[in-house]
């Protein structure tokens, strides 16, 4: 389906020719004509499906076309972190451009300037808040927020906020909002958590499922079975001019690498040690400011860093093209996260290589993950220098989904970015 056979205001349509955005994607497709009714709906579609769009178009074109107070706050799209944010925003930016709204991105981690400006949004009239829940409830705890006027709610990620302990937070914000209002719940995963907070503070939702896709055939997917005290010798060697990975085999070593980590602590520890070993290894997790982040990904966009060491927040919030390799040193627990890591690489059309690294404890996740993916993952071998790996998985054909058996024989920004009043057919400016 094209975008101009939706009803979408002229405005959103004109953007959308500039950015050259023509076909909708599946979840688009399905999602924008409910939206445009004015249903609550619950969508579950993973990152890279065009979600973002999903939601902006129908909320703008809506503005446009029902009654709303122009000196109040309209909407509020809340994510689960400042990346996410970050990236609505600029979107917001793009798809708005021609429709007089304003939209104020809220969250923490930069100057108090941004917080002055943040009040300011909020309180003199943005029509959309972009945010992420701690920096609004922090933002209503010290001043009077009128929310009188919000018609649009919106949960982006609402499986990762509620896994990041956000839930009551959400709840204290649902309960200053009017009860006449449409509400929006993204999530790339459908918990019995994430129906009990629908059921909470939605009405007649409607259901939407755009199927988790897999990994495209351009990422060469690789797995290597060993010790977890083998691990870190076994990045050295990956990134080391010794690996069967490195392009051309011109002996250089490969920049713009993301190593994944479970944890923030492993993503410091294994920052270090890359450094010790020579490498400009840079780490990204959430105890670094807005503006440590925002630097360290600088860097990384433009080649200065070889490995970006990352919790998963990355995994949802980075868009570079060109990276060639991604390391998962843990393994995900859930298949959709390693569908999110590994999509990393070979994005616009480019090549790309994911390796797992699967310790002899992670090796039934790893094995629920082949099964999701039908296929089996192609194993790397040790190099020699750092001996023998553990013997490959061979699930009991008694076990459910290869998991191994307990005793007993049981399975175990910017503010106010636009002015409002912005003109159809205004001419865009490069």
């Amino acid at each position: 389906m094209y975008f101009d056979e939706l009803e979408l205001s002229d405005g959103v349509l004109d953007a959308l020719w500039d950015m050259h955005f023509d076909v909708c994607t599946s979840v688009q497709e399905k999602t924008i004509p409910v939206l445009l009714e004015g249903k609550d709906v619950i969508s579950c579609a993973q990152t890279g499906t065009g979600k973002t769009a999903a939601y902006i178009l129908p909320l703008l074109t809506n503005l446009q076309n029902d009654g709303h107070d122009a000196d109040k706050l309209n909407a509020i799209i809340m994510a689960p972190t400042r990346e996410l944010a970050q990236q609505i925003d600029q979107q917001m930016e793009g798809f708005g451009f021609y429709v007089p709204f304003s939209s104020v991105p809220i969250y923490g981690g930069n100057d108090g300037g941004a917080w002055g400006n943040q009040v300011t949004g909020l309180q003199k009239g943005a029509d959309i808040a972009i945010a992420t829940p701690g920096r609004l409830i922090s933002l209503m705890n010290i001043y009077d927020v009128d929310f009188s006027g919000v018609k649009y709610f919106i949960l982006d990620e609402a499986d990762r906020m509620l896994d990041m302990g956000f839930y009551d937070d959400i709840m204290t914000i649902v309960k200053r909002l009017p009860a006449e209002r449409q509400t929006i719940l993204f999530s790339a995963t459908m918990p019995q958590d994430i129906r009990k907070l629908a059921k909470t503070i939605m009405h007649n939702p409607v259901e939407i499922q755009i199927a988790v896709s897999r990994p495209p055939e351009s990422i060469r997917q690789m797995a290597v079975d060993l010790y977890e005290g083998q691990k870190t010798g076994m990045v050295q060697w990956l990134l080391g001019s010794e690996s069967p990975l490195l392009a051309g085999g011109d002996g250089e070593r490969m920049k713009k690498v993301i190593l994944f980590a479970g944890r923030k602590q492993r993503v410091k520890e294994l920052t270090r040690a890359l450094q010790q070993k020579g490498l400009d290894a840079r780490a990204m997790h959430s105890d670094l400011t807005q503006k440590e982040r925002d630097e360290v990904m600088l860097d990384f966009r433009n080649g200065k860093v070889d490995v970006l060491v990352a919790t998963d927040i990355v995994a949802r919030g980075i868009d570079v093209d060109d990276i060639p390799l991604v390391i998962n040193y843990d393994v995900p627990r859930d298949a959709e996260d390693y569908v999110h890591r590994i999509g990393r690489t070979a994005r616009a059309e480019n090549q790309g290589v994911a390796v797992t690294l699967v310790s002899e404890e992670e090796q039934r996740y790893f094995y629920k993950i082949e099964q999701f993916l039908h296929k089996t993952i192609e194993r790397q071998a040790l190099p020699t220098a750092l001996g023998e790996g553990p013997k490959p998985y061979s699930p009991s054909p008694n076990s459910r989904s290869g998991s191994k058996k307990r005793r007993g024989g049981k399975p175990s920004g910017k503010f106010y970015h636009r002015k409002k009043g912005g003109k159809k057919n205004e001419p865009k400016v490069t």
